[in-house]
């Protein structure tokens, strides 16, 4: 018993004091003013960023020394728009009659340590079962390895809209979802299902605001609730601190639910310009999700890939998505960085760097997307997204200067989340 009470203490004095992590960087990228600063020395304590000193520190002590002196540094990257419970493939409408919770939660722990090692050390989960909420839990208490999530738990949407888990199946087996489910039709059923995701540990809310690609109904633009519902939604989401999205690809849709206060708008791919300037005015993040428009038309042209009625969506929208972001940019509505990784490959979320940079925005911007503003919008902006004295350390390495190759952001080299290397070359 004695020798027990010896070892867990010895274990506990470790954990306590242990050592400090000296990163010898061959530069860091500082997002802020865009300047590479070379031969740097992270010093990382705990879980936190305790300095960065100029040169090749050397410890006094017996702290690990990590030799990144060919590598440029960078914060950890956050992408606001994952699915990580699945992800596209053939099977992906029938899954859902055949695999248990426990299948999609086992699955889900492989999407989330492949995008924790792609550099996203943060994302915002925008709807699935509720598993999102347990794998959530998992990371943070140190069982399986991911990013950090925050989730919206459920999606909320309308009767037979985009987020109704009921659409395409059976007659008997439809039935009649409702705020627990995340189907609303009224504005009190709005407020309420607000409140079942918070009581089921949501993060954030997500709702469905027009007709989406990858649902089995035919109208992937029309806009799917009223101006009141919404209010309901953005009203409620405040009262309990929760930040509040909006998957629109239809341009009515989009404005309904700007004006009703929502602070992000996903996809955005049909936008108007009066629509722009209507973010502008309001402050409202537009999540372009490149990825996702260029995986949806791809998977479109592949025989048997997707139903009938979700290919025709796939095909007219999907290409769309790049040309309205290179507008919407251009003309200074604000950014958010999001992939929507589910219908494009978990693990490739790196991609949209390029996609982002092809239609016209310099790559730091793209990288102040991924990591200043996200943070800002995450109300994490002491503590994620720059790679300072007292910050989170979520740090990522890759192999050259992302400003003169974008491409190297497709392969980062180097994780570290919390003080905790994940991937080191």
């Amino acid at each position: 018993m004695k020798a027990l009470f010896t070892a867990v203490l010895f274990v506990s004095s470790f954990t306590l004091f242990a050592q400090d992590i000296y990163l010898h960087c061959g530069a860091i990228l500082d997002i802020e003013s865009g300047r590479l600063n070379n031969e740097k020395t992270i010093i990382v304590s705990g879980s936190i960023i305790k300095s960065v000193q100029n040169g090749f520190v050397e410890p006094s002590d017996n702290a690990t020394v990590v030799d990144l002196k060919d590598k440029t540094l960078l914060p950890g990257f956050i992408d606001m728009h994952v699915h990580i419970e699945g992800e596209s493939s053939p099977t992906r409408y029938l899954d859902r009659f055949t695999k248990n919770p426990a299948d999609v939660a086992l699955q889900a722990t492989v999407y989330a340590k492949r995008t924790l090692m792609a550099g996203f050390t943060t994302v915002r989960d925008l709807g699935g079962s509720g598993v999102n909420i347990a794998l959530r839990n998992a990371i943070n208490k140190g069982v399986v390895d991911g990013p950090r999530i925050f989730t919206a738990g459920k999606a909320i949407g309308t009767t037979g809209g985009h987020a109704d888990p009921t659409n395409g199946v059976r007659n008997d087996l439809m039935g009649d979802p409702g705020p627990k489910e995340g189907v609303v039709n009224s504005p009190e059923d709005a407020k309420k299902a607000v409140r079942q995701r918070y009581k089921n540990g949501a993060d954030c809310i997500k709702i469905t605001a027009t007709g989406g690609v990858m649902s089995v109904a035919k109208n992937g633009q029309n806009p799917q609730f009223t101006e009141e519902e919404l209010r309901g939604i953005v009203a409620t989401a405040k009262d309990y601190g929760m930040l509040t999205a909006a998957h629109a690809h239809g341009d009515e849709g989009m404005r309904r639910a700007i004006k009703a206060g929502i602070k992000t708008i996903e996809h955005g791919t049909l936008m108007e310009e009066p629509t722009m300037d209507l973010m502008i005015q309001h402050d409202t993040y537009l999540v372009p999700t490149i990825s996702a428009g260029k995986a949806a038309a791809a998977m479109a042209d592949i025989p048997g890939f997707l139903p009938p009625v979700v290919a025709k969506k796939a095909k007219e929208i999907g290409p769309v998505s790049q040309r309205t972001f290179k507008k919407a940019y251009e003309k200074g509505v604000p950014i958010a960085f999001g992939t929507d990784a589910g219908v494009s490959k978990h693990g490739e979320n790196g991609k949209e760097f390029r996609f982002m940079n092809e239609a016209g925005m310099p790559i730091i911007d793209a990288l102040r997307s991924a990591t200043l503003t996200n943070a800002m919008l995450l109300g994490m902006e002491n503590e994620l997204g720059q790679l300072k004295k007292g910050f989170i350390a979520d740090i990522v390495a890759v192999e050259t200067n992302p400003l003169n190759n974008v491409a190297t952001l497709e392969n980062v080299v180097f994780v570290m989340k919390e003080g905790k290397v994940y991937k080191n070359p």
